[in-house]
């Protein structure tokens, strides 16, 4: 089953498309990512998505209703969302902030210390937020959308601002998440982050898809037809994939001169770099 489903969306402010037609479908347990350069449109399908804008054409579904019925109590239930516009009570404490989330959705007492945990602020909940750090702020916001385990998170840059360990200890929970099933649609500009979580991959460029698909496939899909070999004595070589190579590789190993044997294949990064023209960030 498709959780969400996005058919030739285009969304126009003014005189400019933020998107132009994408298409794409995420099954139910999936984690999703979705790829591009900023300002290429990846906040403004989420905001489409959970009712907060409507295209210009084009339609979209989540859990089998138009995306515009989001916005009612019932399915917010069923979402979470992290993104550059979650909000906090700045006067107030972490577990103060959690509690009204907790309340809201109506959950045991002991879910605010499980999402403490989940993000590594036990020690710290009972800060105000108005003295946290931008990364221990950008925690809580993702403490408040997933307080509840939902069937579907939205995450926008959930790691931008968090050091590597945080965001390791980050991932190791989105993955226990998504274990337990819930379906997972992150932006990232970390293109190891999407290697390491996702699925499958969209990477967006001026307003529509470029490619899309598993890591696994687009390293196989743009990697180059040659072999890189190199020798115990430090030279290198890249050799077309064909039957002289391979007896040139078979001599070598034979005699015992091989220090390391790989394809060529690109990162996810390359790949990025490549379709989008050069535009990382």
């Amino acid at each position: 089953m498709d959780v969400i489903q996005v058919d030739h969306i285009r969304k126009r402010f003014e005189k400019k498309d933020a998107l132009t037609d994408v298409s794409f479908s995420i099954p139910k347990g999936e984690i999703f990512g979705f790829l591009g350069p900023s300002g290429s449109g990846k906040t403004t399908l989420i905001k489409l998505l959970t009712a907060q804008l409507n295209p210009t054409s084009g339609q979209a579904t989540v859990f089998n209703e138009p995306a515009a019925m989001m916005h009612q109590s019932a399915q917010k239930m069923r979402f979470g969302i992290l993104s550059d516009n979650s909000g906090l009570y700045e006067r107030l404490s972490i577990d103060e902030n959690l509690e009204l989330y907790r309340q809201l959705y109506d959950l045991p007492k002991t879910s605010i210390d499980t999402v403490l945990q989940f993000v590594n602020l036990s020690e710290e909940r009972k800060k105000k937020v108005i003295h946290l750090s931008k990364g221990m702020r950008q925690r809580v916001m993702l403490a408040c959308a997933i307080i509840h385990e939902p069937e579907l998170l939205f995450l926008d840059e959930p790691t931008s601002a968090l050091d590597p360990v945080n965001s390791t200890h980050i991932h190791k929970g989105l993955r226990y998440l998504n274990e337990k099933g819930t379906t997972i649609f992150l932006t990232t500009h970390d293109m190891s982050e999407a290697e390491l979580l996702c699925d499958r991959v969209a990477i967006l460029y001026q307003g529509a898809i470029q490619a899309i698909g598993s890591p696994k496939a687009l390293r196989k899909q743009h990697r180059e037809n040659v072999i890189c070999v190199e020798l115990v004595n430090e030279e290198n070589y890249e050799l077309p994939i064909n039957e002289g190579t391979a007896e040139q590789i078979a001599d070598w190993m034979k005699r015992g001169l091989i220090e390391r044997l790989e394809s060529k294949e690109p990162s996810l990064g390359d790949i990025f770099i490549k379709v989008t023209g050069g535009e990382l960030l």
